[in-house]
């Protein structure tokens, strides 16, 4: 099958080359445009202005080998300062720009990166698809240089409590950039992406923006996280189109109002959640096009794909993947731990990634189909959010005892029980400076003390939970 976009060598490199950035995601046609924050930018100006960055990061004191922190929203700027700090040859921690200054300090007192980059301005409208920004470079005088070879350093649950470091090599990059030049129904030269999905997170980084540069399909943000402002980013240019987000964005568009026709819409991929049953027929009648989903994790990448829909509920894996079923968990080949200093044999051993989630593997077709988590991390609007996490956070405030958290019908809830005089509205202000708006609860039942079993430990069902917030009104 041909590779779309610029041509990857076969084998892929087992070392991550030098000039990585600009033999995969920088090369090609000056005057060809490759993303569109508002305005269009072609590579020439790209590659200008990853090259005057490169020089402010070396100005800043970062050499190869050095470590950064990247906290910006969706920008030309986030892009720039990215692909600079790469071609520094620096390891790039993503921050995700929604944490609040007390999680942001919590990550770099763990992580100790040599320079902070972050926005003049932090960004004002929720619904923004992107953000105008200047780069704001923070020399950290505790910093340290990188100990590992790896490029990209995420956090498993966009977060700084018990989540997990995960560490990328530009190898790592190169092989999932071949995992999607390999499928012919995901977005190729000729073609446009519009991409909904965080670029701090796995699909909207990898799948979205890296590809879009590697397979030159032209990534367009949109001006508003609105249905009205997407489909105005799809209307916007003639060229075959797919839209990438999670099942949020799908639920949005599928309920839209008489939407314009939009014969360049080729299709929409979403991934980061199970999609409810109904919404592929719900949006295939809205649009006409398929929905498809995508399988993936921080630690790998695209895993597995049905980019047509007509597999549902199965997705194929990718190329070159092994995938195996454990007592029902899913587990995955890895040749080595994708969490640097962490030896954690519940997670990897053995050269097998757990993944802990629930799935089924096809014995003839190897086919897997993805029937949720098997831990306590859940999702919520496609981002990552560790219940545990929330709960200690919530039970080390002040003015609370003790917390239990759990997961419903898609949303955050928490049972818990105050100290003597505890104000509730207190309680929501301190809980507002701790955590994302994302990870925190929607609703907060307060109790004289939380349901427990014979043996003395917290009950977590949530009819439980609910029939003892009932009788404490």
């Amino acid at each position: 099958m041909a590779l779309t976009g610029f041509p990857l060598p076969q084998p892929l490199p087992a070392r991550t080359p030098e000039d990585w950035v600009e033999l995969f995601l920088l090369a090609g046609p000056g005057d060809e445009e490759c993303l569109r924050f508002g305005s269009p930018v072609d590579r020439s100006t790209l590659r200008r202005l990853v090259a005057a960055q490169r020089e402010q990061l070396a100005a800043a004191g970062l050499e190869p080998g050095g470590t950064v922190a990247l906290r910006l929203p969706p920008s030309l700027g986030f892009v720039v300062a990215l692909l600079a700090s790469w071609q520094q040859q620096a390891q790039v921690t993503l921050l995700d720009h929604r944490l609040t200054d007390h999680e942001v300090d919590l990550a770099l007192d763990r992580l100790r990166p040599q320079l902070l980059v972050l926005a003049e301005h932090r960004p004002a409208a929720a619904l923004r698809g992107f953000s105008e920004v200047t780069p704001v470079l923070v020399p950290l005088a505790d910093g340290r240089p990188a100990a590992t070879p790896h490029a990209l350093l995420q956090l498993s649950s966009g977060s700084t409590g018990p989540s997990k470091v995960i560490a990328r090599t530009g190898v790592d990059l190169i092989r999932e950039l071949d995992c999607y030049a390999r499928l012919p129904d995901f977005p190729g030269e000729g073609e446009r992406v519009v991409l909904l999905s965080s670029v701090v997170h796995v699909l909207g980084l990898v799948g979205g923006l890296l590809n879009s540069l590697h397979a030159r399909a032209p990534l367009t943000v949109p001006e508003r996280m609105t249905a009205a402002g997407i489909l105005a980013a799809v209307a916007a240019d003639d060229r075959p189109t797919t839209v990438i987000g999670v099942p949020f964005h799908a639920e949005l568009l599928a309920g839209a109002t008489a939407p314009p026709p939009l014969p360049q819409l080729r299709r929409m991929v979403v991934a980061g959640e199970l999609v409810r049953p109904g919404l592929p027929a719900a949006f295939t009648a809205r649009y006409g096009v398929p929905l498809g989903t995508m399988y993936g994790m921080t630690e790998l990448g695209v895993i597995a794909t049905d980019l047509t829909g007509a597999l549902h509920p199965w997705t194929e894996p990718v190329h070159g993947l092994r995938l195996r079923e454990q007592s029902g968990e899913l587990q995955i080949a890895m040749d080595g731990s994708p969490y640097p200093g962490l030896a954690d044999p519940s997670r990897w051993s053995d050269g097998w990634l757990r993944t802990r989630d629930a799935a089924r593997i096809d014995p003839g077709t190897g086919r897997v189909t993805v029937l949720g988590r098997r831990d306590s991390q859940v999702s919520v609007g496609g981002l990552k959010v560790d219940l545990t996490e929330v709960e200690q956070t919530l039970a080390a405030l002040p003015e609370v005892r003790e917390a239990v958290v759990v997961f419903e019908a898609g949303a955050i809830e928490a049972y818990l029980v105050g100290e003597e005089g505890a104000d509730p509205a207190g309680i929501q202000e301190l809980l507002a400076r701790q955590l994302a708006p994302y990870k925190r609860p929607r609703r907060l039942s307060f109790l004289t003390a939380l349901p427990r079993t014979t043996t003395g430990k917290l009950l977590r069902d949530v009819s439980c939970l609910r029939d003892a917030a009932s009788a404490a009104v």
